[in-house]
Formats: structure tokens, sequence, C-alpha cells
């Protein structure tokens, strides 16, 4: 079954900005892109780290200035300086559960996607990932019966009817062997955009306690 990939959802024209960036020209960019952070560029076009919004704002200050205690010029800092570090990024062949469970798990709204050479090749957003839970339901219903019950368990058409409808799917009719039940619930679960499943599919003969059996029989001492 093909699960749908970060790359699949990225955006790949990315504003990002180096470090010797500018602490007002990082607001600047923020402000004018809508976006609540960019990622930190060194030469060579290596994420080495994100400047935030919450980043701007622990380090904001009155601005350029003089030191009341030394007398020397206060120069505002730069991106480096201000920048989160290292970086959380993610590659751009990993799935779009693993991107969520990271942003979930780091509590960050967007991650840079980097190549194998931890160049930037793209972004990702958690907006991003909600579009997959908007997917049409007769994508779903097609997925459901190509890559799971054709590809993957090798059911015969017209043996088990699928319908879905606002990202809940149903299943109903029969499979061959009861074993093949769970793998046809775990795969529909993990399908991106379902929702929920409901399962009225049999099997046809109960090929489980045959399995238990010989588990058993192989246990036993001799």
């Amino acid at each position: 079954m093909k699960h749908i990939k970060v790359a699949d959802l990225m955006t790949d024209e990315v504003v990002s900005v180096a470090p010797g960036s500018a602490f007002k020209d990082v607001a600047k960019l923020l402000a004018q892109y809508d976006i609540s952070g960019v990622p930190v560029l060194d030469d060579e076009d290596r994420v080495v780290g994100v400047v935030s919004q919450t980043d701007l704002l622990a380090h904001a200050g009155p601005g350029p200035g003089t030191s009341r205690q030394s007398g020397t010029a206060v120069e505002p800092p730069t991106a480096g300086e201000v920048m989160s570090a290292p970086a959380i990024t993610v590659r751009a062949e990993e799935t779009v559960a693993d991107a969520a469970r990271l942003m979930t798990r780091r509590g960050i709204e967007r991650l840079p996607v980097v190549d194998v050479e931890d160049r930037l090749v793209g972004i990702v957003t958690r907006r991003d990932l909600l579009r997959v839970f908007l997917r049409p339901d007769s994508e779903i219903r097609r997925r459901v019966y190509d890559e799971i019950l054709a590809e993957a368990l090798g059911v015969p058409a017209g043996d088990v009817d699928v319908h879905v409808v606002d990202g809940i799917v149903t299943l109903d009719g029969h499979v061959e062997r009861r074993s093949r039940l769970a793998p046809l619930l775990g795969l529909v679960g993990q399908l991106e955009g379902v929702v929920a499943v409901a399962s009225r599919v049999t099997a046809r003969t109960d090929d489980t306690a045959t399995a238990h059996a010989d588990q058993a029989r192989h246990a036993m001492p001799w």
C-alpha cells in the first residue's frame, strides 16, 4: 500500500534567511509572507536552524542604540543569534504520518524538508498535513479497492463492498480466511484520510484455529 510522502504535500518555494540576516529583516519577512518561521541556511543551503515568531519575541528589545552602562553602541541580534538550533527537519521521502507525529511531539508548526545532504528542498506545515484528511471519499474508496483489497490482500473483486461517507469507511462482504480480517481493518485504518472504519466482513473459513494448533504442536517438547 502506498503512503503519501512529505514530498507530495510540501511547498518547494521557501522563504529563508542567512545567519547574518538582521533581526528586523527577519521580522519583516514573517509579516510579509504571513508565516510563523523561516529556516536559516548556511552558504551551501544546509539548514542550520529556524527562526520563529517566538524566537524573535524572546529577543525583542528597544532596537539599536547606546548602552547606558558601557556607552558602546548596541546592535540588534542576527538570525544566527536568535535561531533555534539544531533545526528539526524531515526528509522528503518520509510519510505524512511520520511528519505529523514529529510536529506533535516537538510542538512545532512547520518542518523544513531536506535531502540526504541536509540541503533545503521545501517546507511542510500543519496546514499542509491537514489536507490529507480532506481527501474526497471517492479517492479513499478507490484506494481501499485497488491498494488494499486487490494488491495487498488479494481479495477477489466483488467479495467486499466499500462505502465511504465523510472519511468513514464501511466494509461489507466476505474474505476467504479469517486471518485476513485483522490485516484488512488495520490497513484501511492506516489509510490517509480515513476517520473511522466499520466492518461487517465475515470469513468463509476459520484458519486461525489451525494456526494456533500448529503453534502449540511446535512448542511441545519432544
